[in-house]
């Protein structure tokens, strides 16, 4: 499964694990494939959440300091 996820776009990979999630939910998959399409849901998400994870450390903030010096710094950081 990671070999087929490592060219997939984050959107690519929401959409299949979206696919995957209403139809283990419709219910009309026999066990055997519901078991498969869950191992690779839990693949999906996790590769989901490895592309977020990435996507958030290289945004960061931009500041200008009274001197003129440019820094940044993680966009996520709190505010004091």
């Amino acid at each position: 499964m990671t070999e087929e996820l490592k060219d997939l776009s984050f959107e690519d990979a929401l959409t299949r694990l979206e696919t995957i999630v209403h139809e283990l939910e419709a219910g009309r998959t026999k066990l055997d494939d519901a078991v498969t399409a869950y191992e690779k849901a839990v693949a999906l998400r996790q590769f989901c959440e490895n592309k977020l994870k990435a996507a958030r450390l290289k945004i960061e903030k931009i500041q200008i300091s009274p001197d003129g010096t440019i820094q940044t710094e993680p966009l996520d950081k709190t505010e004091e």
